[in-house]
């Protein structure tokens, strides 16, 4: 098992490459992760949803995606709750509080799940999820150690070096874990490191005495892996960045610029980061394109005059479009769309391009109600009234 020291230090990429590793070895080999928070979800062949990081990785394996690999998917919807998934299917949503008040419920979903591809292949590697010292988590915990105890699976524990405070990250993870669970980690792994090992041997030598547990790898930063993005976390750490591998900085008028140097003539692609933007991932076709400059941007400021603006997939379309409002977005896109920009609206953000957004049953939010981009602005953006409430659209 991978645990790691936090989210976004590279649990998902290390299950994909150990998949790899192990089915090169001549093992039969499938990935399996108890629970998965991520809006980035992929369908099955048989019509049901799992998270992207398991099924890259039964890629990786040489296998097809099962929904066992991902029993529970977990999509928020909120600050304070989630769409809960289980086995493929939606079963509704629910606060934190009443998902963990049914955690119990769900753990012989787990075990069954993984005694189904216990029986069927030679190794299971299983990732975790955030963190295993998460101490107001512990109790009742599926995922990490308590995943691990069910497997009877060893642990490595992952850290990513290159956001600094990696060997505190590590030392203060193992202090908060339990006698029992320290002795599961078998060892520990640095990854994303930049630069010349030689210096860091000092440091890890003196870990290793501290911890009494071996570093068993230094994995170097891998520049452009084209491996989906669990979940837009990720885009937390890059800023307005390119995702054609390009870092954004600031001229003194704050618009974007870049230290690389684009096609003269390149597409200026700008898709608007929504707080609970959906299947971001699915605009990473873009980046291949090398005339194609794509940003993810969260500031009217930095929008500037793209040739083209996408709105993109929300779990909550009300909120997102209220967010879009309250940061003067809106007001942008709708500048941008008089001067005859392209705006594009994508599932909830085609929803957001409306003249009324209704949500009765109050599933998205508090409001049963609230105005679209069309409302004033009719002849510019499309016309149509949308039900968020599973009612279907009307135009």
């Amino acid at each position: 098992m991978i645990q790691g020291t936090g989210s976004h230090v590279g649990k998902s990429v290390l299950v994909c490459a150990l998949c790899r590793i192990l089915k090169q070895d001549g093992l039969r080999v499938a990935p399996f992760k108890a629970q998965n928070m991520a809006l980035n979800s992929f369908v099955t062949k048989d019509g049901r949803e799992m998270g992207r990081a398991q099924v890259t990785q039964a890629e990786a394996a040489g296998i097809e995606p099962a929904i066992e690999m991902n029993p529970i998917l977990l999509k928020p919807t909120s600050d304070r709750g989630s769409q809960v998934v289980i086995m493929g299917k939606p079963i509704g949503n629910m606060t934190a509080r009443e998902y963990y008040q049914k955690k119990n419920e769900f753990i012989s979903i787990i075990k069954e799940s993984y005694d189904t591809l216990r029986n069927q292949f030679d190794v299971i590697v299983i990732e975790g999820a955030g963190s295993p010292a998460e101490i107001n988590l512990k109790d009742g915990d599926i995922v990490n150690m308590g995943m691990a105890e069910m497997a009877s699976a060893p642990v490595l524990l992952a850290t990513d070096i290159d956001r600094g405070g990696a060997f505190a990250w590590i030392v203060g993870t193992l202090e908060l874990l339990t006698a029992n669970e320290r002795n599961r980690v078998k060892g520990v792994v640095f990854n994303k490191f930049r630069g010349d090992k030689s210096i860091l041997k000092p440091g890890l030598e003196m870990l290793e005495a501290r911890i009494h547990k071996p570093v068993l790898g230094v994995v170097p930063y891998i520049h452009n892996l084209s491996i989906d993005d669990e979940d837009s976390v990720s885009l937390e750490y890059s800023g307005d960045n390119d995702r054609n591998g390009v870092r954004n900085q600031k001229t003194e008028n704050n618009s974007p610029i870049s230290h690389s140097s684009p096609p003269a003539s390149f597409i200026d692609i700008v898709v608007i980061k929504l707080p609970r933007i959906s299947n971001f991932t699915d605009f990473n076709i873009f980046a291949h394109e090398k005339d194609v400059r794509l940003r993810f941007v969260d500031k009217a400021k930095n929008i500037g005059k793209p040739d083209l603006l996408i709105i993109p997939g929300t779990k909550n379309t009300i909120g997102d479009l209220m967010f879009l409002g309250e940061t003067d977005i809106s007001g942008e896109i709708i500048k941008l769309s008089k001067q005859g920009t392209m705006i594009i609206g994508i599932c909830g953000g085609y929803q957001m391009l409306g003249r009324q957004i209704n949500d009765p049953h109050r599933v998205e939010s508090q409001k049963d109600s609230v105005k679209g981009f069309s409302t004033k602005h009719s002849h510019y953006l499309c016309q149509r009234k949308t039900d968020v409430s599973g009612k279907g659209i009307h135009a």
